[in-house]
């Protein structure tokens, strides 16, 4: 039997330097093509990620959720950091704002013309948090918790979940927006949709995060 096998792999060995792989008839660029017309975006990557294989984009999203709520859960029993260090000379704080303005522009754009250019919902969900964090540094954490309860973050990020969770099942089933003229900033069906609400659920989740680290771990 051994002989069999080894007679097996030789074979298989001189097939692999004998025959060539075969060739597709297809090219990269005719690739790229057909995602941007399936999807009615000119980013290729947006398209990709909330169409082509929205399965696996969906379960990240779900991931990122989960990570936060390990996050609350693995802190519940710790005692809250008693002193916190933040940044307090005026050169620090200034760079460190206007970083954050920056950062909470750049996340806007990405998140409204993501599926138009380099960019998406997670891109602007990192920019956003970013911006979050950067005011982190500088602010009282306590009136960072005042404003992430006021304006009931916790509840905007749940709901994007849901919101972008039920597009996504109805994209997969086969329904779709109309997609409009390709390069326009409403074209794309649902994928703008979808853009927004993977940064709304980014950066409200890095926010939650940020406070939960400061609260126990504290800032520096």
């Amino acid at each position: 039997m051994k002989w069999v096998y080894l007679v097996a792999g030789i074979a298989l060995f001189v097939k692999m330097l004998i025959v060539a792989n075969p060739e597709g008839e297809w090219t990269e660029l005719s690739i790229v093509e057909s995602i941007v017309t399936d999807s009615g975006v000119p980013n290729a990557v947006s398209g990709i990620i909330f169409r082509n294989r929205l399965y696996d984009t969906i379960f990240e999203v779900v991931v990122f959720s989960i990570a936060v709520l390990g996050v609350r859960f693995l802190l519940a029993n710790e005692q809250p950091t008693e002193n916190v260090y933040q940044f307090s000379d005026r050169p620090s704080i200034v760079l460190a704002r206007l970083g954050a303005t920056i950062a909470a522009l750049v996340s806007i754009e990405l998140a409204i013309r993501g599926h138009l250019s380099p960019g998406g919902g997670f891109a602007a969900g990192v920019a956003g948090g970013t911006a979050i964090g950067l005011i982190a540094i500088t602010s009282s954490s306590e009136w960072m918790e005042t404003i992430y309860t006021k304006w009931k973050a916790a509840t905007i990020e749940k709901v994007s979940v849901l919101i972008f969770i039920i597009l996504a099942v109805l994209t997969l089933i086969g329904w779709e927006l109309p997609q409009g003229e390709i390069g326009m900033l409403f074209s794309g069906g649902v994928i703008p949709l979808l853009n927004i609400l993977v940064a709304l659920k980014v950066a409200l989740g890095s926010w939650a995060v940020i406070l939960l680290f400061i609260r126990y771990r504290g800032l520096l």
